[in-house]
């Protein structure tokens, strides 16, 4: 079961309240409030549909700019030993540090896994957190633990 949803490059959540026997979710990666429910995949999907479709126009009512999620930046907090390691090995291989941090990312077993979007993918059989994985879905984590995990243990 996959637990998001898109739609004019939003990304919303899935949710199931088995109490209330509905979907709900919201839309991620941006600080506005944008919720959607139903009581089948199709009404949720048409109320995020819907939710997106009314942020839009709201915005374009009052000449704002709608929000975009993910715009490519986030901070990494890493113990100063460590963040110098880095810069030193980045500088050696003529790159800067957010070059090869997001190298690094890009071939790290959490993102091939997400972009190849299939279950059960190779990494989860030695995810170090796999059993405290917040994202521990049967068979399968898709959280980025394990490509930090990677990343970090490299160089320590």
């Amino acid at each position: 079961m996959n637990n998001t949803i898109q739609y004019k490059g939003y990304v919303g959540s899935v949710e199931f309240s088995e109490d209330d026997g509905l979907f709900y979710g919201k839309v991620l990666g941006i600080r506005s409030l944008i919720s959607y429910e139903g009581e089948s995949a199709k009404e949720l999907i048409d109320d995020f549909h819907g939710a997106v479709d009314d942020y839009l126009a709201m915005c374009e009512a009052e000449g704002k700019s709608p929000e975009v999620a993910y715009k490519g930046s986030f901070n990494v907090r890493i113990s100063p030993e460590l963040h110098k390691k880095l810069v030193i090995y980045a500088t050696a291989h003529n790159m800067s540090l957010n070059s090869y941090v997001e190298d690094t990312l890009k071939k790290s077993s959490a993102a091939l896994a997400v972009m190849r979007s299939k279950p059960g993918g190779a990494f989860s059989q030695n995810h170090p957190y796999r059993s405290t994985c917040p994202m521990n879905f049967p068979g399968r984590c898709s959280c980025l633990n394990y490509a930090t995990f990677n990343m970090i243990s490299y160089f320590v």
